[in-house]
């Protein structure tokens, strides 16, 4: 039996029991984590912006005898992401793990001609989107007694200068050091708090990109050992591995999945 004929309802898996925090789950990386968590077990708090693609992800989870909510709101918003984590707490007693992958990308610009508001919102999205979810997750966590384990999606921008725009680095290199501080907050409680270092994926921002650039493809497929982008599932196995018990000793990392990109590059 492959891994696609195994249901949600009758699977154990990786994360099973547990409740499950995602952010941008309407498309991309999140959507492929909604299915993947729910598929290991997890029941699943979907958040995005675009509530009906939410819901539709969510309704095929179920579907399948998963246990999924979606509850449209903007990481940038610190109310929407109370009203998620409450949602998780009223409907599933709880939240044991979170990743926290909303995201937001503009094609680079230089420095001196991006706009105060492109700066803005990445730094909203990434940053305090980041921030705020981890603000709310974390209480709840601790308040369990059995910890738990956050992900963060940062980038090969996260770790070097890659071409992408200076607000998206920033706001990359940023989330890596949330991410480690918050590991050496709250490891003594139980929390595991990790981050991954992510090469370019194939999503709808990346499509939209290579249709309005096509020379962009090329140049994103370039720096990769396996010469392509990572499809949004392989980034989500990852994600899983995280938050389950199998990685137990793991926290305050940034882990590379990123088609090689990191062992190419330059020491830091």
């Amino acid at each position: 039996m492959t891994g696609e004929e195994i249901t949600q309802g009758n699977h154990q898996g990786m994360l099973a029991g547990q409740v499950a925090m995602i952010t941008g789950a309407s498309s991309g990386i999140g959507a492929a984590a909604a299915h993947l968590f729910a598929q290991e077990g997890a029941a699943v708090v979907l958040m995005a912006r675009r509530a009906e693609k939410l819901r539709a992800i969510a309704e095929e989870i179920t579907a399948k005898g998963g246990r999924a909510l979606a509850v449209p709101g903007d990481v940038a918003d610190s109310g929407d992401v109370r009203r998620v984590v409450e949602a998780a707490v009223e409907q599933f007693g709880g939240l044991d793990c979170a990743f926290n992958n909303a995201g937001y990308a503009t094609v680079g610009t230089l420095l001196h001609e991006t706009d105060d508001e492109i700066f803005d919102r990445t730094m909203d999205v990434n940053v305090r989107g980041v921030w705020n979810c981890m603000k709310h997750q974390l209480p709840v966590m601790l308040a369990s007694g059995r910890g738990g384990s956050v992900v963060n999606t940062s980038s090969t921008a996260g770790r070097y200068a890659t071409g992408a725009s200076v607000p998206y680095v920033a706001a990359k290199h940023a989330i890596l050091g949330i991410t480690r501080a918050a590991a050496a907050e709250y490891g003594a409680q139980g929390i595991r708090v990790n981050a991954l270092v992510v090469g370019t994926t194939r999503s709808e921002m990346i499509d939209e990109a290579v249709r309005q650039f096509p020379h962009l493809e090329q140049a994103f497929i370039a720096p990769q050992i396996q010469k392509r982008m990572a499809d949004p599932r392989e980034i989500a196995e990852a994600a899983v591995w995280l938050c389950s018990g199998r990685a137990s000793f793991v926290t305050g990392t940034a882990m590379p999945v990123d088609g090689g990109i990191s062992a190419q590059a330059k020491a830091e």
